[in-house]
């Protein structure tokens, strides 16, 4: 588990909404994806979510799977209507200049898990 007063910090993260909830958010599992309907699939209640996808649709679908934050990788920046529904649904938002890659490797190098842990120790494999 990881605050995201510490993300901030190991992403390099530009912080767009919840500046004031940063060293009081428990983080407690990695999602990364573009794809919303896998983030719906795969996703856990506590979970930061790593997407490169900036748009509406991020935020409404981090709202239903009870995402913790949102960081956008690869230095995208969320336009205004974006940053409204973040603060209207209450979910942080940071933005870091790392690819999705990188993020990724610099959170599970810290020792948080990802959503899909408990299916891939269950016998889960992925298609090639």
């Amino acid at each position: 588990m990881l605050l995201l007063s510490e993300i901030r910090e190991l992403l390099s993260s530009e912080v767009y909404v919840g500046e004031e909830h940063l060293s009081e958010t428990d983080i407690k599992f990695g999602c990364a994806s573009d794809l919303m309907s896998d983030v719906l699939a795969f996703s856990r209640s506590g979970a930061v979510l790593l997407t490169g996808l900036v748009n509406v649709q991020t935020i409404q679908t981090a709202f239903i799977a009870d995402i913790s934050a949102v960081v956008f990788v690869r230095g995208k920046r969320p336009a205004d209507d974006i940053i409204s529904l973040a603060k209207e649904k209450r979910i942080p938002v940071l933005g870091t200049p790392y690819s999705m890659y990188e993020a990724c490797g610099k959170l599970y190098a810290k020792g948080l898990t990802s959503t899909m842990e408990p299916a891939v120790s269950n016998g889960f494999q992925a298609r090639i």
